[in-house]
């Protein structure tokens, strides 16, 4: 199923410069919010636009999953946990729909109230909202959760942030809690939406931040934790007793009985696994053998088929990161070398084919990405102040570097020494080296199960050695890798940072200076460009549509022009072999196969 992407991206544009010629939302309780305006569905709307309503109930679906996990508790920092659970085994106040770029729905809240500055945010809890327990969800529970969660040491960081940003949590009533922010955030009225609610009885006396599977943490969500075997298998179980299956927001949703995810440590085990009929779904991310490979029993006979799910999200950036806190790596006209001899046409002819296109901005394939030329307009303006202090290509339009296409890759290695040449480097003795006689020299790490990317990195590796430069290939376990580039021991490594039609405050974890030295943030590459966090203030700040693209467009500049990363393909389509028995929606939101679609809003028909 494909969809027309230009005349659904224009609807897009026009929907939402609708909603933000609105105006905020008005401090009085309503069914939803948006970061600009008002929701697009009414206070009475039946379902979401993405679903359907009336989908059979029942059925299971198996799905494969990479690595293993040693917990069952995905807000803490110490554990590996199955990542599904985060999502589809626990609820919070507001839900979203992946039909608009930023908007929630009332979830266990049935109204959300704010200002029109948006320094508070208020939400009143459903008197039907229970536990699985049949215990109900209670004010003093939404706090003790917001509050654990934004403990430093006890819950996970990625809640720490938004935390910070809240001045006080109170109950206004039995049923009402009020979050006050230290200063208005557009943002962040949404953001405290979006916490997951735990029950604070069942940790009294009781260590939150210890993993393992001796507590099961309650929840208030349609599935719950069946059986498992640590590392080997989790279940999630649809319960039928769920209190809140008849509401507007999550008709159509919940449909199979029993989600199962099954892990393996490596991917060809996975793939022979979903051959064999052990599981019953399976994203392919290789084009090629998404056109090779599929030719089994399972398919020809129809018990299996292939679906194409198309997309309108940023292609985030893919790829391998350089980390300029290497002295080898500080230089732009370094790591423009790197780019330039990465022979992308060739390798990409050869890994798939040549069938995915190239990504060429961070925000690439969405309303959000930068347009080809020189900056213009509201762009342009943003700019302008950090001009003398922005890389060549900002303001004036940065392109790829593209090869013939023969392994040769001739021009752009001559174009390569060049800049090298620039920056202090020069082929002496058929090495690599600095005027100290420093040979150049540098490490790649990936992860030991991902053939795809060992793949790519050889053949990289591969053409640099001619020009005497000495790369070297690492596969490490998962453990050793997450530990690596956590506090960023490493020289260039595979990254992948996925990005939103609604990008926020976790922009300045992915690139604010803070990242440079703090450990565990999303700014591999060591970025501190002042010019990203005043387009990053610009984004949450912005008072318009057109103002709040224009920001992101101009940060989607100076990241893509710092040259940080050596752009992988991608794809705006999801390949999703499956079942023929499991069904999903003709609409497919904006988002596609994303967080909350597979197996959220599929069905299975016997």
């Amino acid at each position: 199923m494909r969809l027309d992407l230009f005349q659904t991206a224009g609807r897009f544009m026009g929907a939402i410069s609708l909603v933000f010629a609105t105006g905020f939302a008005n401090a009085e309780p309503k069914h939803g919010i948006s970061m600009y305006g008002e929701p697009a569905l009414p206070h009475d709307f039946v379902s979401l636009p993405y679903v359907n309503a009336n989908a059979p109930k029942g059925g299971k679906i198996v799905l494969g999953e990479g690595g293993s996990f040693d917990s069952l508790n995905p807000h803490i920092a110490k554990s590996r946990v199955p990542w599904m659970l985060r999502f589809y085994a626990y609820e919070s106040l507001m839900a979203r729909s992946w039909d608009e770029p930023f908007t929630l729905y009332g979830l266990l809240a049935e109204s959300v109230e704010t200002s029109e500055e948006r320094d508070w945010v208020q939400f009143t809890l459903r008197p039907e909202a229970r536990f699985a327990d049949g215990s109900p969800v209670t004010v003093e529970d939404v706090i003790w959760s917001y509050e654990t969660l934004g403990t430093a040491g006890v819950g996970h960081p990625r809640y720490l942030g938004a935390w910070s940003k809240v001045e006080k949590a109170e109950a206004i009533d039995e049923r009402t809690v009020r979050f006050t922010f230290k200063e208005p955030d557009r943002e962040l009225a949404l953001i405290m939406g979006m916490r997951p609610i735990l029950k604070k009885a069942q940790w009294d006396g009781k260590e939150f931040n210890q993993g393992g599977f001796d507590i099961i943490p309650i929840t208030t969500a349609p599935y719950q934790v069946g059986d498992f075997e640590p590392g080997k298998y989790v279940s999630l179980v649809r319960n039928p007793d769920y209190w809140g299956k008849d509401l507007p927001v999550n008709k159509g949703r919940a449909n199979l009985d029993e989600i199962r995810m099954e892990f393996y440590l490596d991917g060809s085990v996975m793939f022979e696994a979903f051959k064999a009929g052990i599981l019953t779904s399976f994203r392919e991310t290789n084009a090629a053998k998404w056109e090779e490979n599929y030719d089994f029993p399972a398919i020809t006979s129809g018990k299996f088929v292939k679906s194409e799910i198309a997309h309108q999200r940023p292609t985030g950036i893919t790829g391998f990161v350089m980390n300029t806190r290497r002295d080898q790596f500080k230089d732009w006209r370094v790591r423009e070398a790197l780019i330039t001899l990465f022979n992308f046409e060739a390798i990409n002819d050869t890994v798939s084919g040549g069938t995915l296109p190239r990504i060429t901005s961070y925000f690439d394939n969405s309303p959000l990405g930068m347009k080809d030329g020189p900056a213009e307009g509201k762009v342009a303006e943003l700019l302008e102040p950090y001009a003398d202090d922005l890389l060549p290509g900002t303001i004036e339009g940065y392109t790829l570097p593209v090869s013939d296409g023969s392994l040769a890759n001739r021009k752009n290695v001559r174009t390569a020494l060049g800049l090298f040449k620039e920056a202090g480097w020069e082929i002496k003795d058929g090495k690599m080296q600095n005027a100290a006689g420093e040979p150049f020299q540098f490490e790649i790490v990936i992860n030991a199960g991902d053939k795809s990317n060992e793949r790519i990195g050889n053949l990289y590796v591969e053409a640099l050695q001619p020009l005497g430069i000495d790369a070297t290939l690492s596969r490490v376990d998962s453990a050793e890798l997450k530990e690596r580039t956590q506090i960023y021991d490493f020289d260039m490594a595979y990254y992948r940072r996925g990005l939103s039609l609604s990008p926020g405050n976790e922009q300045y974890n992915y690139w604010g200076s803070e990242g440079v030295e703090a450990p565990g943030s999303r700014n591999w590459m060591g970025m501190d460009v002042p010019a990203a966090e005043a387009m990053i203030d610009a984004m949450l700040n912005a008072p318009s549509q057109d103002d709040f693209v224009a920001a992101v467009r101009a940060l989607d500049r100076i990241l893509t022009s710092g040259r940080y990363v050596i752009p992988f393909s991608y794809s705006n389509i999801a390949r999703i072999a499956h079942d023929s028995r499991l069904k999903y929606p003709e609409h497919v939101p904006i988002y596609g196969d994303w967080i909350m679609y597979q197996p959220d809003v599929w069905w299975m028909e016997e």
